[in-house]
């Protein structure tokens, strides 16, 4: 059954650190498709005409290309599947700008997060350490809120297993490092007995996603944060982007250095691509206008 062949194909792909959860859907939703009809194989017509219930021409081109992935796998056992045509459809993918928080904007939010609650409570030290992490070392939310108090050392955070099983040590700077302490000392003081480093005022467990999600809108609104009109607005993971420009910023001139840092930048950030890094050169105007500068120097023989 067709069914029988999305099950192996999602188990093969997770085998290699694939979460697949968008494409887990997808799949069954065109095994259901064409069951109905009665066939057990991927049929080219059939795969267009499930795609061709999308909403859009965008998403038609989705579905149709995550089908053709899978298509090529199942096809190399069984040449019974046929493999769709990959331009049926003309979809177009435009990756959101990034906000960039500026050093202003980062001391509000930690300001106002440190006015969460009397200062006797823990959750102001929470969210204030937790925002100020965010933003000085560029971590994934769920990989800061997966952290546990074994995961800082002395040479910095362990983070385990993310994208593609990869862990990594992500170093802190001397004074993020005091900040944590601190926070760590005011959480003693609690008796909590839940092993994550940030936990919930409430009951002593680690913060859920949704609850940190609505604390922070909360506090981008008392401290009138905003996007512009027509522009992406602030988001948890906008921490991460300032921190991925801040770092780019700092990238020295020379080819050979450049190529370093960047490679340095990836990898402490735990990019699965190395193109996720080079996506904020062209996608932060600071940045490009930097790049245009050291463009036009090299072109009148400045650098070499």
């Amino acid at each position: 059954m067709l069914i029988d062949s999305v099950n192996n194909y999602l188990c093969v792909r997770r085998g290699l650190g694939f979460k697949l959860k968008s494409v887990e859907r997808y799949l069954r939703s065109y095994a259901s498709f064409a069951t109905a009809r009665g066939e057990a194989h991927v049929i080219s017509k059939t795969a267009v005409e499930w795609a061709k219930q999308a909403s859009s021409e965008n998403s038609r081109a989705r579905s149709l290309d995550i089908l053709i992935r899978f298509a090529r796998f199942v096809r190399v056992e069984d040449d019974r599947h046929e493999i769709p045509a990959s331009n049926v459809f003309c979809g177009r993918w435009h990756r959101r700008s990034p906000y960039i928080f500026s050093d202003h904007e980062v001391g509000q939010l930690i300001l106002y997060a440190s006015r969460l609650g009397p200062p006797d409570s823990l959750r102001p030290h929470t969210y204030s350490t937790l925002f100020g992490l965010l933003a000085s070392t560029g971590l994934r939310i769920s990989e800061a809120l997966s952290l546990c108090l074994e995961d800082i050392t002395c040479d910095g955070l362990v983070i385990r297993e993310t994208k593609f099983k990869k862990s990594r040590i992500v170093p802190l700077h001397a004074t993020v490092m005091r900040a944590l302490d601190n926070y760590l000392e005011h959480r003693r003081h609690f008796g909590l007995s839940d092993n994550h480093v940030f936990v919930s005022h409430r009951g002593g467990r680690g913060l859920a996603y949704n609850t940190v999600e609505k604390t922070f809108q909360q506090i981008l609104q008392a401290a009138g944060i905003k996007g512009n009109p027509n522009q992406p607005g602030p988001r948890l993971h906008s921490m991460r982007h300032r921190f991925a420009v801040k770092a780019l910023e700092s990238c020295p001139d020379s080819r050979d250095r450049v190529t370093r840092h960047m490679l340095a930048v990836s990898t402490y950030m735990g990019h699965a691509k190395f193109e996720s890094t080079f996506w904020y050169l062209e996608s932060t105007p600071q940045l490009m206008n930097d790049i245009v500068g050291v463009c036009e120097s090299f072109m009148q023989g400045e650098l070499s």
